[in-house]
């Protein structure tokens, strides 16, 4: 059966748009890709998106489908082996866990744009437990579940490849604090879908994204990404 034309609709920085970047990459499915600038929205990306958010797959061109999870599923689906569990109890954990991988994309985003330093110091405590809980979880071996690459593999590798960049003596992301993410995360970083699934500018991207915020985090973020160079 042939694939459907897939069109990615994406912002350069977005976490989630990245989930699904790193399974068309590891599905080897074909894809186009469209960057648009989050501040000035096209009006045909807002006449399709119901969401008024990216990620944004238009199927065959027409067909649009939104939300990260739903199109990583979708696009699961298209090509064997599945990245997700047979057994339906098992399945259902695996997504309940991509879901709470997405409030940790919420909490550090929260942690990286904190106004002020009390802020900051309360987002880094509320990104922690979100950290403690996959850390628990992870099985590291290598991939989170066991030896074999899943949708929750691809959900959480966004997370932690911002962390490891901003390194800061207050981040949530003490690699000696987890252990087992901290291999899951050795594996992962090395993997050629997720060494491919970011623009290659991200780092500057990341550096001016920050620095614009106003407040404590940003300009704090971006300063010490900047001073580590490349």
């Amino acid at each position: 059966m042939a694939l459907p034309h897939l069109h990615l609709v994406s912002f350069p920085l977005c976490p989630f748009v990245q989930r699904s970047v790193i399974t068309l990459k590891h599905k080897k499915v074909p894809f186009e890709r469209t960057f648009i600038d989050p501040n000035d929205l096209p009006e045909w990306f807002l006449e399709k998106s119901p969401t008024g958010k990216v990620p944004l797959l238009l199927v065959d061109k027409d067909t649009p489908v939104f939300e990260s999870a739903v199109i990583n599923e979708y696009v699961d689906e298209l090509v064997p082996p599945r990245l997700l569990p047979g057994d339906p109890l098992q399945r259902a954990l695996a997504r309940a866990w991509i879901a709470f991988a997405s409030e940790m994309i919420m909490a550090m985003h929260r942690w990286m744009t904190a106004p002020t330093e009390e802020a900051f110091r309360e987002a880094r405590a509320d990104a922690a437990k979100g950290l403690r809980r996959m850390e628990e979880q992870c099985q590291a071996g290598p991939c989170f579940s066991g030896p074999d690459f899943s949708l929750l593999d691809a959900t959480l590798a966004p997370v932690l490849m911002r962390y490891s960049l901003l390194e800061d003596p207050e981040s949530p992301w003490q690699p000696a604090e987890y252990p087992q993410l901290a291999r899951w995360w050795q594996h992962m970083s090395e993997l050629p879908e997720v060494k491919e699934s970011t623009v290659g500018d991200f780092r500057d991207r990341l550096i001016r994204f920050l620095d614009s915020k106003e407040g404590y985090a940003g300009p704090r973020l971006a300063a010490g990404l900047a001073a580590r160079g490349h």
